[in-house]
């Protein structure tokens, strides 16, 4: 294993064992009995994946899938909680409510995942509880890859592949699991750092010299427009989001295609289940893809919620930052209901 193999393991353990270790002290000491203000007004939850769990050795991504069981766990964690469940888009409506004391939490997903259908819309129905489906039409018409999902199928089948991280091309061995992980992070690092539109791309390219089609992993994994359709006329739980055109980091962009990613996400959107969306996911999410221009762009576009992946609970100044809500990850390597009882305490983001 390289030396750069060595400190990216030891980095991802040490984070693992911190949250780990900051979840625990929440959940067993009891501590949020003596912090109730922490909780705020409460929490929206993101999730992307939800199945049984595939028994992969190398999973990246797992961060990013729990399990049916779990997701009910969560929902009963919450509901215990005193949690009132809301759909997204009623959100600023119920915080403006002075007489509404109510916390409150909302269930989103990000990227369209056939599986949300599948297997978390009936967890969704058993417990009355309303969820948001953010759509990327890039994904759900084809015409986009998901590179995190190429990646991971490319670094988990191969033993090297062939890439150009901008110094010439070069041969990447991944046959150890660290060199695995050290290559997927290359990538995902590469893709932040390069014209997004041509990394994902390049990934595309190098995993289909691979046997990888990242454009098969779309077909297999997101919903067509018509399985869009069929939910939501059948499912009144369920509601569809904005998740931008064709997933970019929005900070990275410039003016006129921030526009027209936001806008033109809602038409398309609109088109599948007969009415705009009016909230939105930023892709990724972060301090690094959301700032006050996004964020602005966001409510000129008729969006009247958005929401990031930064964390925290929903709080007195929620209410001026609508179009740059927080939310709590239901994340697939902490899958523990005590762990949703300390999440929702808000308590964990009071130590970060």
């Amino acid at each position: 294993m390289t030396s750069h193999s060595l400190r990216s393991t030891a980095k991802r353990s040490i984070k693992h064992l911190a949250i780990t270790a900051g979840l625990e002290a929440v959940a067993l000491t009891g501590a949020n009995r003596f912090a109730p203000a922490a909780a705020g007004r409460g929490v929206i939850f993101t999730l992307h994946h939800v199945r049984p769990e595939r028994g992969f050795a190398f999973e990246p991504n797992r961060h990013l899938s729990i399990t049916p069981d779990f997701l009910d766990q969560a929902l009963t964690a919450a509901r215990e909680a005193g949690l009132h469940p809301v759909p997204l888009e009623q959100l600023p409506e119920r915080l403006r409510d002075a007489s509404d004391t109510r916390r409150l939490f909302c269930v989103t997903l990000d990227d369209g995942y056939r599986d949300n259908a599948k297997y978390a819309a009936p967890v969704f129905r058993t417990h009355g509880v309303p969820y948001t489906i953010f759509v990327t039409p890039g994904f759900v018409e084809r015409t986009r890859t998901m590179w995190w999902e190429t990646a991971e199928a490319l670094t988990r089948i191969a033993d090297s592949f062939r890439f150009d991280f901008g110094g010439g091309m070069e041969t990447v061995r991944i046959a150890s699991s660290g060199q695995k992980w050290a290559a997927f992070e290359r990538l995902a690092a590469f893709v932040q750092q390069a014209d997004e539109d041509e990394a994902v791309a390049a990934i595309e390219h190098a995993a289909r010299n691979c046997g990888v089609d990242g454009r098969q992993i779309v077909d297999d994994e997101i919903m067509t427009a018509a399985e869009l359709r069929e939910l939501t006329t059948s499912d009144p739980l369920a509601r569809l989001g904005a998740h931008t055109l064709t997933h970019p980091n929005l900070a990275r962009v410039d003016a006129e295609r921030l526009r027209h990613e936001l806008q033109q996400s809602a038409i398309r959107i609109a088109d599948y289940c007969g009415c705009s969306p009016k909230t939105l996911a930023y892709p990724y999410g972060s301090r690094h893809a959301v700032g006050p221009r996004e964020a602005s762009a966001a409510l000129e576009s008729g969006y009247v919620a958005a929401v990031t992946t930064q964390p925290g609970v929903l709080g007195p100044a929620s209410l001026d930052h609508l179009a740059a809500l927080p939310r709590v990850s239901l994340n697939g390597h902490f899958q523990r209901k005590r762990y949703v009882r300390a999440l929702v305490s808000g308590l964990p983001f009071r130590l970060m």
